[in-house]
C-alpha cells in the first residue's frame, strides 16, 4: 500500500513539473526574452573596436552610460588590428565595428561582403595635428617635392598610410611611381627606421609625432590634414544590425551625444587655438585609461572628428577611385552601396 502511495505522489509531482513548464512556454518565455530581462529590457549590441584615441566617443559613451540611456547593452570586443573588425562585421560576429577604412575593406565589398559605413570616427582636418610626413632631423629635405627618388616608410600596402602618402605626393605634383614606398608593418617600425635613417621619410600619427619631436630625431615636413581632408576611419553596421532600424538609430543617438561631448571638451578653437572645454581633463583621463597611455601624450594628438559624428561621405568615393587607380582594389565599388547616413540623420533629428 505504501509503495502504491509513493508511486502516486511521484506521478503527481511529475505532472506538476510538466504543467509548470507548459505554463512558461504559453507565456512566451524563451532564451532571447530571458537575456533581455537579465539586462533590464536592454537590447544587446556587440561592438568591435581598437584601443585608440580615435575611439574616444565610444569610451565616453560607455563611461557616461549613454548607450544604456538609449536602451542598449553594449558588449565590447577588443581587437588588435583593423581588418579583423571589418571581417567580424561582414560575418555577423559583431553588430557594429569602429576602425580604419582601408583598401582591404573595399576589396571585401568588391568580393561580395556587405557592410555599411554610417558615421565619422576620425579624419584628417586642416589645423588639427593627426598624421604627418616626417624626415630625420639631420635631413636636408624640406619639402614633399624633394622626395622624388627617395624612400618613404608606410605601415602596409593598401593601408591608410599608403593612401595618405600617395595623395600627399599627388598634391605636390608627384606620384607613387616617383618614390619607393617601403612597408614597415608597424608604427614602432616606422619610428625605429626613421631614427636609424634607413628611409628618407615616414608617415606617423599622434602621439608618435610628438614623441619623435621630443626625442629630437625627426622634423615635420607637412601635416596631412593641411594638404587634404580625409575620412580615415568610421563606424560600420552589419546589414543584419541595420535591419533593426530602432536599435540602429538608438545606437547613433548615443554615439552622437558622445561625439558632441568629445568635441566640446577638446576640439573647440578660438583664434586658431584649442580652448579646453569644461570636461577637458575628464575626457583626457578617460582616453588615457582605455588606451593605457599617459594623459600628456593624449593631449598632444587628439584626433579631429565632426561634432555630430557626420561622415565625410564624398571622400569615400574619392578613396575608392584612388585605390582602383593604383590597382589596390580588385573590382570597382560604388560608395552609394556602402554609405548610409540615414540612421545618424534620424538620430540627430530625434535629439533636437
Amino acid at each position: 500500500m505504501r509503495k502504491k502511495k509513493s508511486l502516486l505522489w511521484m506521478a503527481l509531482l511529475a505532472l506538476l513539473v510538466l504543467l509548470a513548464a507548459c505554463g512558461d512556454n504559453a507565456s512566451g518565455t524563451n532564451s532571447d526574452d530571458a537575456q533581455q530581462s537579465d539586462s533590464e529590457g536592454l537590447t544587446t549590441v556587440e561592438l568591435g573596436m581598437l584601443k585608440l584615441t580615435s575611439s574616444a566617443p565610444l569610451f565616453i559613451g560607455i563611461e557616461h552610460g549613454l548607450f544604456e540611456e538609449e536602451g542598449i547593452d553594449l558588449q565590447v570586443n577588443w581587437f588588435d588590428a583593423a581588418q579583423p573588425i571589418a571581417v567580424a562585421v561582414t560575418g555577423g560576429d559583431i553588430d557594429v565595428g569602429a576602425t580604419g577604412i582601408t583598401a582591404s575593406l573595399y576589396n571585401m565589398v568588391a568580393g561580395g561582403e556587405e557592410l555599411l559605413i554610417v558615421a565619422d570616427k576620425g579624419r584628417e582636418q586642416e589645423g588639427y595635428s593627426s598624421t604627418a610626413l616626417l624626415v630625420h632631423n639631420d635631413s636636408d629635405i624640406e619639402s614633399v617635392e624633394e622626395l622624388k627618388g627617395k624612400q618613404i616608410g608606410i605601415t602596409q600596402t593598401g593601408s591608410t598610410y599608403h593612401y595618405m602618402a600617395g595623395r600627399l605626393l599627388e598634391e605636390h605634383g608627384l606620384t607613387t611611381d616617383d618614390v619607393e614606398l617601403v612597408p614597415l608593418n608597424s608604427i614602432p617600425g616606422l619610428m625605429e627606421t626613421l631614427e636609424s635613417e634607413q628611409v628618407d621619410a615616414v608617415l606617423l600619427n599622434e602621439p608618435n609625432i610628438s614623441l619623435v619631436l621630443e626625442e629630437g630625431y625627426g622634423k615635420v615636413i607637412e601635416q596631412i590634414g593641411d594638404a587634404f581632408d580625409y575620412q580615415t576611419s568610421g563606424i560600420f553596421f552589419s546589414n543584419a544590425f541595420a535591419e533593426d532600424e530602432e536599435t540602429a538609430v538608438n545606437f547613433m543617438k548615443a554615439y552622437a551625444k558622445a561625439t558632441q561631448y568629445y568635441y566640446e571638451a577638446v576640439l573647440v578653437k578660438e583664434d586658431g587655438e584649442i580652448v579646453p572645454g569644461e570636461n577637458y581633463e575628464e575626457v583626457i583621463n578617460i582616453i588615457a585609461e582605455y588606451t593605457d597611455q599617459e594623459p600628456q601624450l593624449i593631449e598632444s594628438g587628439l584626433p579631429y572628428m565632426d561634432r555630430d559624428g557626420v561622415l565625410l561621405s564624398e571622400d569615400i568615393q574619392t578613396q575608392i577611385d584612388w585605390y582602383a587607380k593604383e590597382n589596390l582594389i580588385d573590382a570597382n565599388v560604388n560608395a552609394e552601396d556602402i554609405v548610409n547616413t540615414e540612421f545618424l540623420e534620424q538620430a540627430l533629428n530625434e535629439l533636437e
